[in-house]
């Protein structure tokens, strides 16, 4: 029989930024499912971290909140310190917070491309690299950075998005090749496109964008957010050892394929 344990995260410090909604939060849940304490973030207000938390506790795990931005390296270096120090230390770093701007390219302001690479795609070395520090003096960590998709294809409008993307799936591997020495383990998850709170209004029947998604992808359907769970239990638990560097899509198999398998 195979070893569940592998999967058992408990007596685990999860961070998973940008965790008070959406695929973010979904993936949390999974973690906490499987035993880690979670340690969740966010940049809004306090007032949404609290009621996040509180969903978290009500769900029966164990649950803190901290409120700073991923992109700025000062505030991201005391929060850190002050996780470890209150929680304990972080064995699994989660890298979700993002950002997206629906803007063409020649249309887009400087700063609001600026924005969205700042926090898609330098927030993860930001954040990365005050954690991971202290990961390489115990010998030992986990770092799941949440790409896209978009870091394999490109897409009407958003650039910035896909260069953020693109661009962190080669700092995974990058970030897996500098520290595969210290047994740290840094891979990806690309989700494909779920059902979720945002994409809600384009998910009505008869919706052109519904039919393409649903019509594109082999699975006929949507992702679910809990679809990400496993993706993610696995690789912040022991049974990924060995995998270093990887994306995983979760996508109902759209990059495998250039259309929807027919019925016939």
């Amino acid at each position: 029989m195979p070893d569940t344990s592998l999967f058992d995260l408990s007596d685990k410090v999860a961070l998973v930024t940008g965790a008070t909604h959406g695929l973010g939060m979904a993936m949390a849940n999974g973690l906490g499912a499987a035993g880690a304490t979670l340690v969740i973030n966010g940049n809004s207000s306090q007032e949404k971290i609290d009621k996040a938390v509180a969903a978290y506790t009500d769900a029966g795990f164990a649950a803190h909140g901290y409120r700073f931005d991923v992109s700025n390296e000062d505030e991201v270096e005391t929060a850190v310190a002050k996780i470890e120090d209150e929680v304990g230390p972080i064995d699994i770093l989660v890298n979700n917070a993002g950002v997206i701007r629906r803007i063409p390219m020649l249309e887009m302001p400087l700063d609001e491309w600026e924005l969205v690479i700042r926090t898609d795609l330098t927030s993860v070395f930001v954040v990365s690299k005050a954690v991971v520090g202290r990961m390489v003096e115990r010998q030992r960590g986990k770092v799941i950075n949440i790409c896209s998709m978009m870091s394999e294809l490109g897409r009407d409008s958003v650039g910035a998005y896909a260069a953020a993307k693109g661009g962190l799936k080669m700092l995974t591997r990058n970030m897996a090749t500098e520290w595969a020495r210290h047994n740290i383990q840094v891979n990806g998850i690309g989700p494909g496109y779920f059902a979720t709170e945002q994409t809600a209004p384009l998910r009505v029947d008869g919706h052109p964008f519904n039919e393409f998604i649903v019509g594109r992808t082999p699975a006929g359907r949507w992702g679910n957010p809990e679809d990400l769970q496993g993706a993610a239990v696995f690789l912040a638990s022991e049974a990924s050892n060995f995998v270093n560097g990887q994306i995983i899509y979760v996508d109902g198999g759209i990059l495998a394929t250039i259309g929807k398998p027919s019925n016939e």
